[in-house]
């Protein structure tokens, strides 16, 4: 495959990620949070049921409780006659709703559009069983009753669950701190003069840090100087993770490859992705470091395929595949041998009839490609590229955490 100017050797993509997994380590310290902040966080302790749920026997139907033996042979030619009380007996039914408690001495519920009203009572016209309609204690979770292992990561439904059995308060994993550090002597956060740049990356990256399940403290721009940029690093190296964005390839400025070779262990320099190949990372007072690149294109592309599932590794959490749409694809679009291309797309169409439409077939510095993109399409490896018309499978990368 051909190699980008300056870089004598890329690691191919699916190598780098796992050189970088083994040297990210869980996040051992856990904290106690409120369940409904509890959103997508992850269990520290396995979970059991304080009590059942429900905690009562209770009427699953609007109607009338009685005794099943009241209701024997019932039917709409032959009802059974029953005065309404308020307590269940011989020829006696309690008026319930949905929820109502049992009451003593009641077995069954016969609903109400199984009834007709006479005088002030009621006839039955359809017999029940002991039980029918009946919510027993604990039908849905009995107290004691093992709910979720640590590790688990709760959903809205399992926060639900939870303070439906008495729960208010568990024991999670906290989530591991990152580091965000943009760098460049060419970057201002607002009115960019003759040759300075708005600084975006380290935004978009600590948002998605957010979004990925960790903490992120956005750094202000660190200028390209060996000393400044070491001291950046290092400062934030008692955070799980550090990410630097700009001054990763080879040019006369980009010094970070250098500055985390001269502070601890650089392990990869250059991955064959595009765009995005001049990514690295290395290790740094045991710390995991990872390098992205300047143009916005490349560090977006550089933080979903390294920074996430490294994020997610550290913070206990599954990296779930992305969904998908098939698509045809709108022109072909080329790519080299050795390399895992991204193209960016939007879809056109309906359901059945999608056009995946490349919104720029390179220029790694158009942000505005990824903004208005629905996602992407990877050209792997072994192929030249991808033809017109052929299936391909749109990645909505930025649709899940």
């Amino acid at each position: 495959m051909s190699q980008p100017a300056g870089f004598k050797r890329l690691t191919r993509l699916d190598a780098a990620r796992d050189r970088l997994l083994e040297r990210v380590a869980p996040v051992e310290r856990t904290t106690t949070t409120r369940l409904d902040a509890a959103d997508g966080r992850v269990l520290a302790e396995p979970i059991d049921a304080a009590r059942d749920v429900p905690h009562y026997t209770r009427a699953a139907m609007d109607g009338f409780a009685v005794r099943a033996t009241e209701t024997f042979g019932a039917s709409e030619r032959s009802p059974a006659p029953l005065r309404v009380a308020d307590e269940p007996g011989p020829e006696a039914a309690v008026r319930v709703h949905t929820g109502s408690p049992l009451p003593d001495g009641a077995d069954a519920v016969v609903m109400v559009e199984h009834t007709e009203p006479v005088g002030d009572g009621i006839e039955v016209t359809a017999a029940v069983a002991e039980g029918e309609n009946v919510a027993p204690a604990g039908e849905d979770v009995a107290a004691g009753q093992h709910l979720y292992d640590a590790g688990h990561r709760l959903r809205p439904a399992d926060l639900g669950l939870l303070k439906s059995v008495g729960i208010r308060e568990i024991p999670v994993y906290e989530r591991p701190t990152v580091g965000v550090i943009p760098t460049g002597e060419e970057l201002v956060q607002a009115d960019p003069g003759p040759g300075e740049v708005v600084e975006t990356n380290g935004l978009t990256v600590s948002r998605y840090v957010e979004r990925w399940g960790g903490r992120a403290t956005y750094r202000d721009v660190v200028t390209d100087d060996h000393a400044a940029l070491r001291a950046a690093i290092e400062r934030d190296t008692t955070a799980d993770l550090v990410v630097t964005a700009g001054g990763s390839s080879v040019g006369e400025r980009d010094l970070l490859p250098a500055v985390v070779e001269d502070a601890g262990e650089l392990l990869v320099h250059g991955v064959g992705l595009k765009p995005g190949h001049p990514v690295g990372f290395g290790v740094v007072n045991d710390t995991p470091v990872v390098l992205l690149p300047g143009y916005p294109v490349s560090c977006i592309v550089g933080a979903v395929q390294l920074l996430r599932p490294a994020l997610k590794r550290a913070g206990r959490l599954p990296p779930d595949p992305f969904p998908t749409t098939t698509a045809r694809l709108d022109r072909k679009v080329r790519s080299d041998v050795g390399t895992r291309t991204f193209v960016r797309v939007r879809l056109d169409g309906t359901d059945g009839e999608r056009t995946a439409v490349p919104t720029r077939a390179s220029g790694a510095g158009a942000l505005s490609s990824v903004a208005f993109a629905d996602g992407w399409v990877v050209v792997p490896e072994e192929r030249e590229g991808i033809p017109a018309d052929e299936p391909v499978a749109v990645e909505h990368w930025g649709r899940l955490p």
